[in-house]
């Protein structure tokens, strides 16, 4: 990881990521309970909503400044909270660990999306549920063929985001179940702001 992807970008994502997204991480973080694992904990904005019944959170986060700008949080956390790797699509996990999986604004950064989801699928028990905020691709037509032509730039200054990835589709390829699932034009210009939010199950 070099140094902008490292330092710079964490900083911004933190940035652009904070007050405003605060009811969406509410959202997705109701009903979460037990051990949790997060993908993309970034600088730990999502702490503070998560519900009393979490008992343990493991992180997956590669950047190291967003681990730093999560001291304070991780500090007031009610819960214990452990770094358990760097890699969304190998999981140091054992099959089935997990109550729980977390992700908000990530699955659009990681290279192999349904590679990481078939990992997502496998630490999650039996009945365990992945809660997930993203953004993605544009039901329509015009804007979603431009999602296309700008992703290749876009991705190369923004830590490796794809603006047009279908992730309702994603999720459902990895063997999980949709339960709930909205979207919706969140602010912001239409290339960006198209936003998937939903829970998906692991069948019992």
């Amino acid at each position: 990881m070099g140094f902008y992807d490292d330092q710079v970008l964490p900083r911004l994502v933190d940035l652009v990521l904070g007050r405003p997204m605060e009811e969406a991480r509410a959202r997705v973080a109701a009903g979460l309970s037990g051990e949790v694992l997060e993908i993309g904990f970034g600088s730990g904005r999502n702490i503070p909503h998560l519900p009393a019944g979490v008992t343990r959170l493991l992180a997956v986060e590669p950047a190291a400044v967003g681990r730093k700008l999560a001291a304070p949080r991780i500090a007031a956390a009610p819960f214990m909270i452990e770094f358990i790797g760097d890699d969304g699509q190998a999981l140091l996990l054992p099959d089935a660990s997990v109550d729980h999986v977390l992700m908000t604004w990530t699955l659009c950064t990681i290279p192999d999306a349904e590679l990481a989801l078939r990992e997502i699928h496998r630490v999650l028990r039996p009945g365990g549920t992945l809660h997930f905020t993203e953004h993605g691709r544009s039901p329509k037509p015009t804007v979603a063929r431009w999602q296309d032509r700008l992703t290749p730039a876009w991705g190369r200054f923004v830590g490796g985001c794809h603006l047009n990835r279908r992730i309702d589709d994603l999720v459902e390829k990895s063997g999980l179940t949709l339960e709930s699932a909205r979207t919706y034009q969140m602010g912001g210009t239409a290339l960006i702001g198209f936003a998937y939010e939903g829970v998906a199950s692991k069948l019992a």
